[in-house]
């Protein structure tokens, strides 16, 4: 490019000659130049807004066209290639033997804010709080205005909540999408189901896992989704629960206990029909504040597997099964007794001496603990640890629940004289309301070994032999007999037979040594029918205090436990098919 000078010499001289000012030659040439600058300029601006012009029209052309597309095709072909039918929950359902729901998914809302674009947050507080009164209106308040950018308000909401939210009309309260976790039937198997909380939250997005219960020790497979939602079938029986819980806790109130826990189990398979621990809660809201340093008051804990207790005359069958089974003694041997005597180094008392001799059968149905104890120094220290451990009881149980793990019974650190006579009659030996059942099935099953599961079972095996069927078979005769004419005689149900032991501990002072006298565990381990045996009931109250129109409170099983379990019994044997049987060696002729 060649530029122009600003001051040409020929110019500048012909300007001179004729008397002119050479400097407007410069700024003469200065003005075209900058005019020839702008024109150049100005064309080019042009040709490029040209070419923008034409490339928004060719956009607006194709957008056109694809929502022309759009607004044309059929909505239906695009729904009808997704089923809700093929949607895949988060979480599996939880089902009792007999398909009911116990656990299922309902889509929800979890509540979130985000103070910064909150327009009156102290309103919002105000209103919320009517809402959700559990929340704290103070700290809510200090977060809503100091310089949080996220915070969580609920992490699950009703749609009722959701719409009194919605009517706030705030735009700093937000809703993140979740599933929630409902267990339709509110309490009933609430310990057995456990219950489930939020993990990695966003506002988009939660899991769901598992925090006790079933729920916990299945998360893998209930979060599974290459399962495709499979349900998780358990034993239970919700209309056998929901019949023990309500007679259970109805019973615990009439008696103003502080707990009570009942199980059904099947003396074949294992499996358990009902689990019960009151007091109880609703894993809908599990949330549950306690004050108390005593976790066996806490709603939250399993009475049937997590507490271990000394369960008094119940211990009493051991002895006698293994005297039995080595043919130290039969039904009918009978064995000196005294109101109080020394066994083995050890003082034994019977409170209820009546007769200084009583049969094998009628230790058991007299609950004798000078002839228990008698027996057991017959049997020796190792043969009786040899039969309590074939039954299960120095082990956790291996039911399929979170809170039974490494749950073992108590027993001495040295096992001497002394402990094999107080253990005989229940003391020194502390072990859960389950190790108690599955031991009783065992016994009483013709001897096979039983493995609690809450699982639904459909065929299992039998487990290996713990005695012989012969001492089976005596046994169930001798606590058929506690029944119509022991301790337990209140026991009797019309049209089922049952047989059982009762059992009353005195419980251990506390802060102190020694047993009080006031404060008992009550227990009645009873089975039906006797003939042929299919489940195990226990019913246990944790100290009952039951008078009854007596003049004193009766705290013994034979008034607590055992008129429960006779209730219980009566109400579900129809419900677990179980057809009554009479009498009929007298009939009645009817007039015509």
């Amino acid at each position: 490019m060649i530029r122009v000078p600003l001051r040409p010499l020929a110019h500048i001289l012909a300007v001179r000659s004729s008397g002119g000012n050479p400097d407007d030659i410069e700024k003469q040439n200065v003005n075209q130049r900058y005019i020839a600058y702008t024109d150049l300029t100005q064309k080019r601006a042009e040709r490029r807004l040209f070419f923008v012009g034409i490339m928004f029209l060719i956009s607006f052309v194709l957008v056109c066209a694809r929502m022309t597309v759009l607004a044309s095709s059929e909505v239906s072909s695009v729904l009808t290639e997704v089923s809700p039918s093929n949607l895949i929950s988060q979480r599996s359902n939880i089902l009792d033997r007999n398909g009911n729901i116990l656990a299922t998914n309902l889509p929800t809302f979890a509540l979130y804010a985000r103070p910064q674009v909150m327009i009156r947050p102290q309103l919002a507080v105000k209103k919320l709080i009517k809402i959700f009164p559990d929340l704290n209106a103070k700290k809510m308040l200090i977060d809503f205005t100091g310089q949080k950018t996220f915070l969580w308000v609920k992490d699950k909401l009703s749609p009722e909540q959701r719409q009194a939210v919605h009517e706030i009309g705030e735009p700093g309260l937000m809703y993140g999408p979740r599933e929630m976790r409902l267990y339709p039937n509110g309490r009933f198997a609430s310990h057995v189901l456990g219950g489930t909380r939020f993990n990695n939250q966003s506002a988009t997005n939660a899991d769901m896992v598992g925090n006790a219960g079933v729920e916990a020790t299945f998360n893998n497979y209930l979060s599974d989704r290459a399962d495709e939602g499979k349900a998780l079938q358990l034993s239970l029986d919700l209309s056998v629960q929901a019949a023990v819980e309500n007679i259970l806790g109805g019973s615990m109130n009439i008696m103003r206990a502080k707990g009570a826990t009942s199980i059904v189990l099947d003396v074949i398979t294992g499996e358990i029909i009902t689990m019960v621990s009151l007091p109880d809660f609703d894993p809908n809201n599990r949330q549950i504040e306690f004050a108390g340093d005593n976790a066996n008051n806490n709603p939250l804990f399993n009475r049937a597997v997590q507490g271990v207790y000394e369960l008094g005359s119940t211990y009493k069958v051991f002895t006698v099964a293994k005297a039995l089974d080595l043919g130290l003694v039969d039904p009918e041997t009978e064995i000196d007794v005294f109101r109080k005597t020394n066994i083995l180094g050890t003082e034994v008392r019977d409170d209820h001496y009546k007769v200084p001799k009583l049969s094998v059968t009628d230790i058991l149905t007299e609950s004798s603990n000078v002839g228990t104890a008698t027996l057991a120094a017959k049997i020796g220290k190792n043969n009786q640890i040899s039969m309590l451990k074939d039954l299960g009881l120095f082990h956790p149980t291996e039911v399929e629940l979170i809170e039974a793990k490494g749950i073992t019974p108590l027993k001495p650190k040295k096992w001497i004289d002394s402990s094999t006579v107080t253990i005989s009659y229940g003391y020194g030996l502390s072990m859960s309301p389950l190790h108690l059942a599955v031991a009783y099935a065992t016994l009483i099953n013709g001897g096979f070994k039983v493995t609690p599961t809450i699982l639904k079972q459909d065929n299992k095996d039998l487990g290996r032999r713990v005695i012989s069927a012969e001492t089976s078979n005596q046994l169930r005769k001798i606590l058929r007999s506690v029944v119509q004419r022991g301790t337990a005689t209140l026991g009797n149900v019309e049209g089922y037979e049952v047989g059982g032991k009762t059992g009353t501990a005195n419980k251990q002072k506390v802060g102190a040594r020694g047993y009080d006298n006031d404060r008992v565990v009550s227990t009645f381990v009873s089975f039906f029918p006797v003939k042929s045996p299919r489940y195990v009931l226990l019913v246990s109250f944790d100290e009952p205090s039951y008078r009854g129109g007596k003049e004193k409170n009766e705290r013994s099983a034979g008034w607590t436990a055992v008129p429960v379990a006779a209730e219980i019994i009566k109400r579900i044997a129809p419900l677990l098919n179980l057809r009554p049987s009479f009498d009929t060696d007298q009939v009645v002729q009817l007039d015509r």
